[in-house]
């Protein structure tokens, strides 16, 4: 029974299904949708006293972020169950031959799973390149997603669904950014 829901829904499907649960929070719930905030909320959720903490943290996290977290701890426990109950082993033969083609271009396999283990394992941690891919582009995105007021999914699905001005420009950010990223600095960093 299983079996027939192991196949990716197509992007006619799953697109206003994701575009459904944002006003469902808006409308419903009156909350807006975005996962970047947690980390704040995980923050201000460690016991000290608040002389030892920083302004910035002391807030009622329980009252303002608790569904969030909890949103937060089930997408992640769904993703577990997701591929626990419908994964595949061969996600990597499910990409196009263009990217592959892009991918040996700049001196990397066809990835088994969902990324390459060239750029993104352990074993890449103690290379120049895969230092600064996940260390220090991780902590770029973490320090533009709160800069900007919000990560891509907080803006492009939940602020645009809200007519915000500033996320249209925080998505036009994230698209030429990613863009410049992709065509620049990624065939750069790699040699």
């Amino acid at each position: 029974m299983l079996e027939r829901f192991a196949a990716p829904l197509p992007w006619y499907v799953a697109g206003p299904l994701i575009g459904l649960v944002v006003p469902l929070l808006l409308l419903l719930a009156g909350k807006a949708f975005g996962v970047s905030s947690n980390l704040r909320h995980l923050c201000a959720a460690v016991p000290l006293p608040d002389r030892l903490k920083p302004a910035y943290l002391r807030y009622d996290w329980l009252r303002t972020g608790g569904w969030n977290l909890v949103f937060a701890v089930g997408m992640g426990i769904g993703g577990f169950v997701a591929v626990q109950l419908f994964g595949t082993p061969d996600v990597g033969a499910h990409l196009s031959e263009a990217t592959r083609a892009d991918l040996a271009a700049l001196g990397l396999q066809a990835p088994a799973g969902i990324v390459p283990a060239e750029l993104f394992g352990w074993d890449a941690l103690l290379t120049l390149p895969g230092l600064t891919l996940v260390v220090v582009g991780g902590f770029l995105v973490g320090f533009g997603a709160r800069y900007a007021g919000g990560c891509t999914s907080g803006h492009a699905i939940s602020g645009l669904a809200n007519f915000q001005r500033s996320s249209l420009a925080s998505v036009f950010g994230f698209f030429i950014g990613g863009l410049l990223v992709t065509f620049g600095l990624l065939p750069w960093i790699l040699g």
